[in-house]
């Protein structure tokens, strides 16, 4: 899946192509929120939750390797690499 397709599908389809076929980099906190990383296709998803909550506020999406940077440390990539 690229990134143009992804992006015209509605967030709970989003989140269960993620949680089904994306692979999970990472996850980390900010303020009062719970973030995962995911990479699938072409691009990388972010889900934003609150930290108490399993509900996705949003899914912030992004290509470019400097998005990864608060992850680096973090990141467990898939064995088969």
């Amino acid at each position: 899946m690229n990134l143009v397709d992804f992006k015209q599908l509605p967030m709970g389809q989003q989140a269960r192509l993620l949680s089904q076929r994306g692979h999970f980099l990472a996850e980390r906190a900010e303020d009062s929120c719970r973030l995962r990383l995911y990479a699938l296709g072409d691009f990388y998803a972010e889900e934003w939750r609150l930290c108490d909550e399993e509900r996705i506020l949003f899914i912030h999406l992004f290509q470019h390797p400097a998005g990864l940077t608060a992850y680096l440390e973090k990141i467990r990539l898939p064995e088969e690499l």
